[in-house]
């Protein structure tokens, strides 16, 4: 005997977006700029003899332009002063040699054209409320040395000292210099800055930096170094990015009813140990992230719950997460580590503040894939988690 169709029970099926909710997105654009920097810190020139007795008072200026959030360059003039020092014997009040370390200094002027790129940036995406930005540099230049007088004094006292018995005799500085000198100068080195403020960085900075034999006036038959560690400020000029704000529609899922209808049927033979396996229903949630960043918004964490929530009602399902990245902002590099983090920040927090175990959450990261989910960009910075 069949029974009327009935009515027996309403489910809930979370799919597809059937209304659209509006969200506020800040985003910065990047303003190319210019910056002037002044430095104070010390020098110590490669020599013969322990470290810290070649120390010398070095200072530097700097203007640079910045072009893009990553590469930038910059003319920088480093100056004061370096050191030389020479061992040799000299005799003693009691006619013996005597060990004698005799050292002198001059001082120099030092142009560079320097390529500068912001590894911050380049490694951690572009963030203006960044507190640290570190810049790699390299440059030519050159080196102008002058007032090398007590370098002839030194050569003097080397060329009368009692040479070593191992010598036939002494002599002296074999590159001796004077007058004003100038010579090709290769350097490097790491600027560190705190952005105390918008427009203003206090920054340290090491450098080493490169020049051909005969810089200290002794012949080594390789090449002189010299390094320097400043500190400073910097100042950027103008605005350093454009700060827009936008309203968009971002789709909210809805619980949509279904109706279940069951129709019994009376057989006249029973049916035994015949059991249907049911599925779970399938749940669809996208997670949206602001640019540039992998962080869940309040806003959005109420999807993860949500996510959460079905897979507890429902012990046998499974939570795929992909994760996606806005193709039209930002380098491959980045958009593969963005989309990346954003899938493993979903299933972090599924796993630690919901408690979803391990092996019900696979993770997956497609980068700036060519077939992106929505026709918007800015709806792209997604991770998808799909439930059944």
């Amino acid at each position: 005997m069949k029974l009327n169709k009935i009515l027996l029970a309403g489910a809930m099926l979370f799919a597809g977006a059937s209304a659209m909710a509006q969200e506020t997105i800040t985003e910065y654009s990047y303003v190319p700029n210019w910056y002037l920097q002044g430095q104070f810190g010390g020098q110590e020139t490669l020599g013969e003899t322990s470290f810290g007795h070649l120390f010398s008072p070095n200072a530097q200026v700097a203007g640079g332009y910045n072009f893009n959030p990553y590469i930038g360059a910059r003319l920088a003039v480093n100056f004061w002063q370096s050191r030389g020092a020479q061992n040799f014997n000299k005799l003693g009040e009691n006619g013996a040699l005597v060990p004698f370390n005799q050292r002198w200094k001059w001082n120099y002027v030092a142009p560079t054209v320097d390529a500068v790129v912001n590894l911050t940036n380049l490694i951690g995406g572009y963030d203006p409320y960044r507190l640290v930005d570190v810049d790699f540099f390299a440059g030519i230049g050159a080196n102008i040395g002058f007032k090398n007088d007590e370098a002839q004094t030194a050569n003097a006292n080397l060329k009368n000292a009692y040479p070593d018995p191992a010598a036939p005799e002494a002599t002296g500085l074999e590159l001796i210099w004077d007058g004003t000198k100038a010579r090709f100068l290769g350097q490097f080195g790491l600027d560190c800055n705190f952005n105390v403020s918008e427009h203003v960085a206090v920054g340290i900075e090491l450098m080493a930096n490169v020049l051909p034999d005969g810089y200290n006036s002794k012949k080594a038959g390789n090449a002189d170094w010299y390094f320097n560690g400043l500190v400073g400020v910097k100042y950027t000029f103008g605005p350093k990015y454009n700060k827009t704000t936008r309203v968009v529609e971002v789709p909210v899922q809805q619980p949509q009813i279904i109706e279940r209808i069951i129709e019994k049927v009376v057989e006249p033979a029973p049916v035994t140990n015949v059991i249907e396996e049911v599925k779970p229903e399938m749940l669809r949630r996208d997670i949206f992230f602001r640019i540039n960043t992998a962080t869940i918004t309040t806003q959005e964490m109420y999807k993860v719950s949500e996510v959460a929530e079905f897979l507890k009602d429902h012990p046998n399902a499974k939570v795929v997460i992909t994760g996606y990245a806005d193709k039209g902002t930002g380098t491959l590099a980045i958009n593969l580590r963005l989309s990346k983090q954003r899938a493993e920040i979903v299933a972090k927090t599924l796993k630690t503040k919901f408690n979803i175990a391990a092996d019900r959450i696979i993770v997956k990261s497609m980068g700036e894939a060519e077939e992106q989910p929505y026709a918007d960009p800015v709806d792209n910075r997604v991770a998808i988690c799909v439930c059944e």
